[in-house]
């Protein structure tokens, strides 16, 4: 990524400890695809906030059947690729299956290499032992890496914050640092299965780059009818977050996002309580966010074929135990 740090209404930050500075707003690549969302709409969205300072690129290999990556691989022509730090996410525990998908990734998005590559959707307790295995989907992370095919890596989940811990227990079993570890932060978060109170302490810790989604949850959180998008964003943004990533589908809420960013200040101990304390009632059970609480999100569950084939280890045992 070349410096693209010159707009002044951009905020910056370093991305934990891998000497990279990002923006502190990040563009969500699941509503580049959108129904309503035609392609020439995704590349301008992508394009225009580029031009206005935002630099990181949030994408998966699942997201709307490839074309997310499509759209933006499009957009990321004519020199807009070395004003990026682009990141896309992978859903297979298997060596072979994780090597397909990063593939396919960087062939969808028209690049020689992406700067970070995540385990989508951690979710399950089982699945940092799948993706650790000899066999599992980090051999070929590391392969692919040392390929020049990425550059950093890290894991993203919604379910819960235990699964996250437990992820970097696994982790350090096998001597491995994640880059970064993306998680749902918003003003719900503070009062059930809270990522922000549990998680992103033990990642300052260990200097891991902290990634915050679902600040709104898709505009769910918005229902509630107790916060505004700004103020979403704001609480977000004061976390110890290296990058806050929001869905962008229509210019207007571009221009949403960046006058988040422009109006932010530092919140106060205050400022923070007395917006969680108009939250508290609403967010106490988990009812406005229904990727903790439910499948609805979990787009993995629903295609379990995209997780790749147990590890061949396990099924020999299995079948000699039967």
């Amino acid at each position: 990524m070349t410096d693209n740090i010159s707009q002044p209404d951009m905020l910056y930050r370093e991305l934990g400890s891998t000497g990279e500075r990002v923006s502190a707003i990040g563009l969500g690549g699941w509503h580049l695809s959108l129904k309503h969302v035609d392609e020439q709409l995704a590349i301008q969205i992508v394009r225009t906030a580029i031009d206005r300072g935002i630099t990181f690129m949030d994408n998966c290999w699942d997201y709307n059947d490839g074309a997310s990556e499509i759209r933006m691989g499009k957009a990321l022509r004519d020199g807009y690729r070395d004003k990026v730090f682009l990141m896309t996410k992978i859903d297979g525990r298997s060596k072979q299956e994780a090597a397909k998908q990063i593939n396919e990734s960087l062939q969808r998005l028209q690049v020689d290499y992406i700067d970070l590559v995540q385990y989508h959707e951690v979710l399950r307790f089982e699945d940092p032992h799948r993706i650790f295995d000899q066999e599992g989907a980090h051999a070929a992370i590391l392969e692919a890496q040392a390929a020049g095919k990425l550059r950093y890596i890290g894991f993203t989940g919604h379910k819960d914050p235990a699964i996250h811990l437990h992820m970097l227990e696994v982790a350090d079993h096998y001597n491995f640092k994640f880059d970064t570890a993306q998680m749902p932060l918003n003003v719900m978060d503070a009062h059930y299965r809270s990522f922000a109170k549990l998680v992103v302490p033990e990642l300052v810790k260990r200097h891991i780059g902290v990634l915050g989604m679902k600040s709104m949850a898709n505009g769910i959180l918005l229902q509630s009818n107790t916060v505004t998008p700004i103020e979403c964003l704001h609480y977000a943004l004061n976390l110890p977050t290296s990058v806050v990533i929001t869905g962008i589908d229509r210019m207007e809420i571009l221009e949403q996002a960046l006058a988040a960013v422009r109006t932010f200040q530092p919140m106060t101990e205050q400022q923070v309580q007395a917006l969680l304390a108009k939250t508290a009632e609403v967010g106490a059970r988990g009812k406005f966010e229904p990727f903790k609480t439910s499948s609805i999100f979990d787009g993995t569950a629903q295609h379990p074929a995209w997780l790749g084939e147990e590890p061949q280890r396990l099924q020999q045992l299995m079948s000699a135990a039967g």
